[in-house]
């Protein structure tokens, strides 16, 4: 049933179908030692599928100081299948995969950072995948000793945590290398809109039928990772607010303990007070209380404000990104406004 779907939505020419279509979107930022060689890599992977489909390389290009431009122009001068998109400013990589899924029209979407750490050689498996019958193929990241401990370790926290507390099914090691079928890619254009998207968390909410490919990253070939501690960590932060109300419930548990030890402390003053065996402690566990009561309030209001401004983020309605030019023989279309607004009008 799925498989003739697939076969449905390839492209048609004179009334017969011809090869199907996908594409391939690729964040970029600081990319300039690799871009060459990972569009190599890329051409080399799937080059044994050329006569059965039609590929393009969107690659969505945040603004980088060095010469990572430059590099993806003359790649479009010289490959009719590239399409460089860059944004206006740095976006973000989740918006830089919002960008591509919004400017793609294929029957199927490839994701993958263009470090080369998410090898290209997996994607013909990915796509005999798709033609048995999934709809999505997600790949799950298996870090060897090539991966930092710590990071190992907090990598494999952060994933008990999210399957512990949240509300969607988030396999160990889900990396942002993907294929997305038609159907799916078109509800991130229409219908699944947020202005801060955990993709990860989200390919696994809508459902449809997953399967997951393990695989293991290469070594990044240059440059340096661009994901600092402080951006994995508002990543990871990210993440366990779109999903998981677990810290606003800790927050109350904490508050309602906070208040019976408070309640205990007094009726032990008081009871040491009227027995007259000891005094009462004066201001200085008084000051300490207070410190303590009021480190707690700021917690709580740090927790609260992250939810806060996840929806203030919303309401605004500003776009998750706006692209400055495009570098390409062919351009690619944002299709995703046209087709929310037929959906709008069929609504």
């Amino acid at each position: 049933m799925v498989a003739a779907n697939h076969i449905a939505t390839g492209t048609f020419i004179d009334g017969e179908c011809a090869v199907k279509t996908i594409d391939i979107v690729s964040p970029v930022f600081r990319e300039e030692a690799s871009i060459d060689a990972f569009h190599e890599a890329l051409s080399a992977a799937i080059e044994p599928l050329s006569g059965r489909y039609r590929f393009r390389f969107l690659f969505v290009l945040d603004p980088s100081p060095d010469n990572t431009e430059a590099r993806l122009r003359d790649l479009a001068a010289r490959d009719g299948r590239v399409v460089a998109l860059v944004a206006a400013r740095r976006f973000g990589h989740q918006a830089a995969l919002i960008a591509g899924i919004d400017h793609s029209d294929a029957d199927a979407v490839v994701m993958l950072d263009s470090d080369l750490q998410h090898p290209p050689s997996l994607i013909p498996e990915m796509i005999a995948k798709w033609e048995a019958g999934a709809e999505i193929v997600q790949t799950l990241r298996q870090d060897g000793t090539e991966t930092r401990t710590a990071k190992r370790a907090t990598s494999r926290w952060f994933y008990d945590l999210m399957k512990k507390t949240s509300t969607v099914v988030l396999e160990p090691g889900a990396a942002d290398y993907r294929l997305l079928d038609r159907c799916v890619a078109d509800r991130f254009k229409t219908e699944i809109r947020e202005h801060n998207p955990f993709l990860r968390g989200l390919v696994s909410w809508v459902g449809y039928r997953i399967v997951y490919l393990p695989f293991r990253p290469s070594r990044r070939l240059g440059g340096r990772s661009n994901y600092t501690a402080s951006a994995l960590f508002g990543f990871a932060l990210n993440g366990l607010c779109s999903f998981s109300k677990l810290p606003l419930r800790l927050c109350i548990g904490a508050g309602i303990a906070i208040a019976a030890l408070s309640i205990v402390a007094g009726f032990v003053n008081v009871a040491l007070y009227v027995l007259g065996d000891r005094s009462v402690p004066g201001w200085a566990s008084l000051f300490t209380l207070t410190i303590f009561v009021t480190g707690i309030n700021l917690i709580f209001l740090g927790v609260i404000g992250e939810y806060v401004g996840l929806i203030f983020d919303e309401v605004k309605g500003r776009p998750r990104y706006l692209i400055s030019h495009q570098h390409a023989q062919t351009p690619a279309q944002d299709v995703s406004s046209t087709m929310r607004m037929k959906e709008r009008a069929r609504a």
